[in-house]
């Protein structure tokens, strides 16, 4: 609920609470029929993933509540998560690590890069150990549960391209990103299809900055013999030749790794290959290889389009596929192939606020905020 709806609705806000003493604090529970002190609020936190979870236990386990004024609820909630950063600072909890993931942002907004990745790497470790105290095995059932200003799965995103930002000034900060990387696609291997690429693009990258070529080759090397039509695999692992590293540049490498990816049968993100071997070619003054590129994205782009339709009346998204043939049709054959994609193409959805690092609902397979979230 927005802040001056739940002030307006009688409801506390956080902050109140944090105003009063540990005594005040203590007296609002007692208020309320709760009797609780360190040592009892120290049992409920190791137990315990957030204030919140305490909280709703309290009251659903009998403990009359006295009185019954507006947001009781609340206040208790607030309360005990006061008490519990005051008093257990050490022991994480998704109130407090929320707080650190705001304040992460407030730092980044004030352009103080190297501040906000110290603070989002004890957040890192208080992540770490919420997943394995709750047993918590995806990324998707933490978000389910952790109700904060910020979803891990936008988060944890963000927090590797600032680790990459500030390890442009001090290396430690791609050891870090390393280490981030490494654990995240250990933990979620299957969560999700393009945090899991980017992740791995960004490992790799990583490794190249430091120097660790080799290490770099070889990871991609690894992924790509598994998952070969990784259109976005081949560009991450020729972006280290031409742009991670001025020193380490090699265009005949690069070209190399693009040109074989546009010959893998069937390799996804076709066309953004295409577009980075047109401004390879144009950076090398090869115009007219550059056309011959760029004519072969217009071709790619007027065979397959995808658009998205939101109505003005409601929130509701609806995906939509034309599909071009060109002159030559296609064979009968391959018709039960064409009519079993359309088949399963996405039916209509909910429409929702769309996090910038979640993928960009035109289909694309690049994030929002690389794609269409660019624009106003």
């Amino acid at each position: 609920m927005p802040r001056n709806r739940q002030r307006a609705a009688g409801r506390p806000l956080p902050e109140e609470a944090t105003r009063l003493s540990d005594a005040d604090l203590l007296a609002k529970l007692q208020a309320f029929g709760i009797t609780l002190d360190r040592s009892s609020l120290a049992g409920l936190c190791d137990q315990a993933i957030s204030a919140k979870q305490i909280a709703d236990a309290l009251v659903e386990h009998g403990i009359p509540i006295q009185p019954r004024e507006a947001g009781y609820r609340d206040w208790i909630w607030f309360c005990v998560a006061t008490l519990w950063q005051r008093w257990f600072p050490d022991v994480p909890s998704f109130e407090a690590l929320d707080g650190k993931m705001q304040s992460g942002y407030d730092l980044v907004a004030a352009r103080n890069v190297t501040a906000a990745c110290r603070l989002w790497l004890d957040a890192w470790r208080d992540v770490l150990v919420l997943l394995d105290k709750a047993g918590i095995r995806s990324i998707a059932d933490f978000d389910a549960r952790f109700g904060g200003m910020q979803a891990l799965f936008n988060w944890i995103q963000d927090f590797e391209a600032e680790l990459w930002n500030a390890g442009l000034e001090d290396p430690q900060f791609l050891t870090s990103r390393i280490t981030v990387c490494e654990e995240g696609l250990r933990r979620f291997p299957t969560d999700d299809e393009l945090l899991t690429e980017n992740q791995r693009r960004a490992l790799a990258e990583s490794y190249f900055a430091l120097g660790e070529v080799d290490k770099a080759d070889a990871l991609y090397r690894e992924w790509l013999s598994a998952d070969p039509r990784w259109g976005w695999g081949w560009i991450g692992w020729a972006d280290n030749y031409w742009v991670v590293r001025e020193d380490r540049q090699d265009v005949t490498r690069v070209e190399q790794i693009l040109r074989e990816g546009l010959a893998t049968s069937g390799v996804r993100d076709r066309v953004d290959l295409l577009h980075r071997l047109a401004d390879l070619c144009d950076e090398q003054g090869r115009h007219s290889e550059a056309k011959e590129f760029r004519r072969q994205i217009k071709i790619a782009g007027d065979a397959m389009e995808a658009t998205v339709d939101v109505t003005p009346s409601g929130p509701m998204g609806r995906q939509k596929a034309t599909i071009t043939f060109g002159d030559e049709g296609v064979p009968l054959s391959d018709l039960p192939k064409i009519t079993g994609a359309l088949r399963n193409s996405p039916a209509p959805v909910n429409w929702h606020r769309i996090g910038r690092n979640d993928p960009c609902p035109c289909g694309s397979g690049k994030k929002f905020k690389k794609c269409c979230g660019r624009t106003p």
